[in-house]
């Protein structure tokens, strides 16, 4: 018996529509045409409301408990953030200093960021590892970058960037199968 992916897919941008979201789904449908997967998205737009509100770690107001709790528990996890000037933004931490820190170890995640030019293509691999390296979270190897020319009209268009996305998942594939297998119900591969 395969078991299904729990996917939770957090996009830190706070318009709609946003690249950052586009960035998101592309990733998690790349992952859906290849594992079986039920995905939750969370919106930081959506959520940001509620986040001022939310002063202390085991506080948060109800509406960011359900949030929280898909964050997590979830078996993967895609975040996306767009930059502001040269990382994440403040909501975007915010939200996850309101995530308990014991409940990513060892939980995979996929990093990504959409930014309006090259230049801030590290920040994959500075702050947003970095902030999953404390909780202890598995990154996974391949982080994806885009920039604005990746879009049009808030849909992937570039070919470069659906290879960037295609490598991410494919890099990913062992380390979520083997991580299923060892839990006891191993993921199956969905035939292409």
């Amino acid at each position: 018996m395969s078991s299904v992916l729990q996917v939770t897919a957090v996009s830190g941008g706070f318009g709609k529509p946003s690249r950052t979201l586009t960035l998101v789904e592309a990733i998690v449908e790349e992952i859906g045409r290849v594992l079986p997967v039920k995905t939750t998205t969370l919106e930081l737009g959506q959520l940001a409301p509620h986040l001022g509100s939310a002063l202390q770690t085991g506080r948060p107001p109800a509406e960011l408990t359900a949030a929280l709790n898909k964050i997590e528990t979830a078996d993967l996890l895609v975040v996306a953030s767009p930059v502001y000037r040269a990382s994440y933004s403040g909501l975007f931490k915010h939200l996850f200093d309101l995530v308990d820190q014991d409940a990513l170890i060892d939980v995979p995640v996929l990093l990504a960021a959409a930014g309006g030019s090259h230049r801030h293509a590290l920040v994959v691999d500075h702050p947003l590892r970095a902030l999953f390296a404390f909780f202890q979270a598995m990154t996974l190897p391949v982080g994806i970058y885009a920039v604005d020319d990746d879009f049009t009209n808030y849909r992937v268009s570039a070919a470069s960037l659906a290879q960037r996305i295609e490598l991410a998942v494919t890099r990913a594939l062992p380390v979520l199968t083997h991580r299923e297998a060892r839990a006891g119900e191993p993921l199956v591969a969905v035939a292409a």
